[in-house]
């Protein structure tokens, strides 16, 4: 029976295959279909569990790689993907001389391919990666000519170029056994792309030769598919490169850097406000189509910014676009394949349904039309999106994404589609997973709830198999949900394999947990689980199992608040056992005050320290939780009792400095700050101990500005840390920096504010060789350029933000303090070594 079906899902995919045509490109440089002539659009990710680091630990974890693909993949279905793309690790599947080896590796990759069809997903085919297969291990023997050669010989060497020709032959000659039809022919196969991120120097012409022997090799197999080149590396090339026999050029975009270590801080969409594309009118010229094989906003943990991404990349004619990467389900918990970037529907849920927003995009918004600058295009089509709210949201006439808690009003009565986090007008839930409800037909509703996470670790650390960072934890929550067509009285149900839950929701409020249900008036719902919802049964359901073995609470505590005001108090709370309260415990002296905290849903605690507890001096505080079962811990340090009983023995609490609102606020101190300064590397930084203790300086010396723009920053943000000062910025009148200049000679610096919107005001001042206290009026700062910080990926994105600001200096928004050198040099001085030893910055 199962041989039988299964012979039956081949043919039908084998059909679907017959019905399309290859992707060609037009005289315009568009990519369009072969049978509709329709613009071809696509969006999705990149993943990686047939190969190297993903492959490894599955084996090393014990888990089934096609059983994981299983759930990733429909996964992928539930966020409206339709696109896929990975660099193959040639080094894994091919011998020195480019033979393509059928291994573990290939028929993993064919099933991915396989299974991606069911979803009817679209991929772009990358056959090349040149890297080792290790990252982040090191890298273990292979047999491909990559190993034997490194990717510069690959670009030179004859012996490597012939055995790449070979291997693109072959490879591209290779039949999927899980589809019977060969990549080549492959329909849902959009285009390939050589390689993954060549790096050409030397000679245009044997530069031009390689690409064209390159792409000579894929076509020798009669494919007639697109074929795309990486173009943009090594950009002085960019004539070259479409001078050859390329179809198009492919691309990256990092707008924040990669590798920070920590969550990047502050309003990052000026970082995003448009992908600049230098030599696009090389690209016009030449009729190429453009796609983007990999982006991120790496080391970003919120969810506002991936639609402002996609509609960077439609503004520059971008048609088709992967993220990279989506996290393996089973390697989630820890983040270990590529810590700098995190995204997993389960481990990310704000994060998934911005790329799912993301998506919307691409198949809405037409090339190269233009919303205008920000701040002035946070809402476009269908699309909003706050930084404030940490928020981007989707409206059409018949669905409704979220990625966050939203106040937006819509039409309840034409909405079909949901999808979201936290609580909306038409859906709340208490819990911090993602859900999907979805109209199967009038007065039945499919939805779908996906397990609480909490974050326990710095997913963008330096993270281990044997270390999580997020724990899943399957719980009942309340839920909302009142539809029109079902009224305030109805039932639910579940469908999915294993789960027995059933309750009946009042006035539109039921209890739910993870799993997949049907919600129907009357008796019987009449629908059979197995009937296909999509491309899968409407019983369909994946998440990982709790992995939660203890009471977790995770705190952030301010470094310092003005005393006399109030201060709100906020953790994040995950536990296996039920909460029956939540406490904060205040302790001054031998006083002690005890705060219920309010449960604000999605794992969130929040309480406010009144005016009255808020004296000159250092508050400390401690929660207390209480189970149903009224077993007590406390944190920090998850200690069983109660911070206030005479035998509580725990040395750790929570603490905030309390100081009058006319106090200096130091906004840097090289002594505790320095390791999270956003710089571009220079050799000529560094930390430097003064003889007192306690006291340092950050040295930033350059020798000279012609390798920096002309113009070379640092960015320190203090919005976490100073948050409970903010609102008493107003008042103060200087900005003061204790430092001095280096290399015997004063040196000329531009010190700016950024505010929340992205704006940066200050001006210019000259610190001396000898160290001191240089003092400039606040009511003299002007709105200066903003530089691009983390500088982004490829380098030849924009070094100052393009964002169109009305002049709105307010202090009080202030996120965190740039420090330039350059601006106001003469170019004759260019050449010369610029530098300055920064202790603190100060507003008093």
């Amino acid at each position: 029976m199962c041989n039988t079906i299964l012979f039956a899902l081949l043919l039908a995919i084998n059909f679907s295959f017959a019905q399309k045509k290859d992707v060609y490109v037009d005289k315009k440089g568009v990519m369009r279909w072969g049978d509709t002539r329709k613009e071809v659009m696509g969006f999705g990710v990149n993943y990686t569990v047939p190969f190297a680091h993903a492959y490894r630990s599955a084996k090393k974890l014990g888990v089934d790689h096609k059983q994981a693909i299983d759930n990733d993949v429909y996964h992928f279905s539930r966020l409206g993907f339709d696109l896929y793309r990975v660099h193959v690790w040639d080094t894994e599947i091919s011998d020195s001389l480019g033979n393509l080896i059928e291994n573990e590796h290939l028929d993993l990759y064919d099933y991915l391919l396989s299974k991606l069809g069911e979803y009817d997903i679209n991929y772009v085919i990358t056959p090349i990666a040149f890297w080792g297969n290790g990252w982040p291990e090191p890298d273990q023997p292979t047999p491909g000519f990559s190993h034997k050669y490194g990717k510069q010989d690959c670009l030179t060497n004859p012996d490597a170029i012939k055995a790449q020709e070979n291997y693109l032959e072959q490879f591209v000659n290779h039949v999927n056994k899980y589809t019977g039809v060969a990549y080549k022919d492959d329909p849902r196969a959009i285009a390939f792309e050589v390689s993954n991120e060549p790096h050409h120097a030397g000679n245009p012409d044997q530069i031009k030769d390689y690409i064209t022997r390159m792409v000579k090799a894929v076509k020798s197999t009669g494919t007639r598919k697109p074929v795309f080149y990486n173009v943009s590396h090594s950009i002085q090339f960019a004539e070259t490169y479409f001078a050859s026999n390329i179809y198009g050029g492919t691309f990256q975009w990092y707008p924040t850097g990669l590798t920070y270590g920590r969550e990047v801080p502050g309003n990052l969409l000026p970082n995003v406000d448009r992908y600049y594309i230098p030599f696009d009118d090389v690209i016009r010229k030449s009729r190429g189509a453009k796609l983007v094989y990999e982006f991120d906003a790496a080391d970003v943990g919120r969810s506002y910014i991936y639609p402002a991404m996609a509609r960077s990349f439609r503004e520059a004619g971008i048609q088709i676009a992967t993220h990279f990467s989506y996290d393996p389900t089973f390697l989630s918990y820890a983040n270990t394949e590529y810590n700098t970037h995190y995204m997993n529907l389960a481990y990310t849920p704000g994060k998934a349904l911005s790329l799912m927003i993301a998506g919307k995009v691409f198949h809405e918004m037409p090339m190269y039309k233009s919303y205008g600058r920000y701040p002035n295009n946070t809402t476009f089509g269908n699309i909003s999106i706050s930084y404030e709210n940490d928020l981007a949201e989707y409206v059409s006439e018949d669905t409704f994404i979220y990625t966050n808690s939203t106040n937006r009003t819509v039409d309840q009565n034409a909405i079909r589609h949901i999808a979201g986090t936290g609580s909306s007008a038409l859906a709340g839930y208490e819990g911090s997973g993602a859900y999907f409800i979805d109209r199967i037909k009038e007065g039945i509703w499919r939805l779908e709830v996906m397990p609480d996470v909490l974050w326990t670790g710095n997913p963008f650390g330096r993270n281990s198999l044997n270390r999580k960072i997020a724990d899943i934890q399957w719980s009942t929550h309340t839920m909302y949900f009142n539809p029109t067509d079902l009224g305030s009285f109805y039932r639910i149900e579940a469908v999915n394999e294993g789960n027995t839950w059933k309750t009946d929701a009042e006035e539109g409020y039921f209890q739910m947990q993870p799993g997949t249900y049907l919600l129907f008036r009357g008796e019987e719902h009449g629908i059979d689980p197995d009937d296909l919802f999509g491309n899968s049964p409407i019983s369909s359901f994946y998440a990982p199992r709790s992995t939660l073995q203890e009471t977790l609470l995770i705190h952030s505590p301010m470094k310092e608040a003005a005393s006399g005001k109030f201060i709100p108090v906020e953790a994040q709370l995950l536990s296996p056992d039920p909460i029956q309260l939540v406490q904060l415990v205040l302790r001054r002296g031998w006083d002690t005050e005890i705060i219920d905290m309010e449960f604000t849903g999605q794992n969130t605690y929040h309480a406010i320290i009144p005016e009255e507890l808020t004296e000159p001096g250092l508050i400390n505080y401690s929660f207390r939780v209480m189970h149903q079962d009224w077993s007590t811990i406390s944190f920090p340090g998850g200690v069983k009792g109660k911070p206030e009983a005479w035998d509580y023995n725990n040395p750790h609490s929570y603490s905030i400095k309390l100081v009058p609102s006319e106090s200096p606020v130091y906004l840097f101190n090289a002594h505790t700050d320095s390791d999270k300064l956003i710089h571009q590397w220079n050799q000529g930084n560094r930390l430097v101990a003064l003889p007192e203790p306690d006291r340092s300086e950050y040295y930033v010396n350059l020798p000279n500005l012609e390798r920096s723009h002309n113009d070379y920053s640092i960015r320190s943000s203090f919005v976490n840390e100073l948050k409970g000062r903010l609102a008493t910025l107003g008042d103060k009148k200087e900005l003061v920096i204790k430092g001095s200049s280096l290399n015997d000679k004063p040196c000329r610096i531009r010190v700016g504010i950024v505010l929340a919107d992205g704006s940066t005001y200050g001006t210019d001042l000259i610190l001396n060789p000898e160290k001191g206290e240089y003092t400039t009026p606040i009511s003299g700062f002007q709105l200066l350029k903003t530089v691009t910080l983390p500088r982004p990926y490829p380098t030849f994105m924009d070094y100052y933000t393009h964002s169109e600001y009305e002049e709105k200096f307010n202090l009080s928004d202030a996120e965190s303090l740039v420090i330039s050198i350059g601006p106001g040099i003469p170019e004759s001085e260019f050449s010369k070594a610029h530098g300055v030893a920064i202790e603190m910055v100060i507003l008093r």
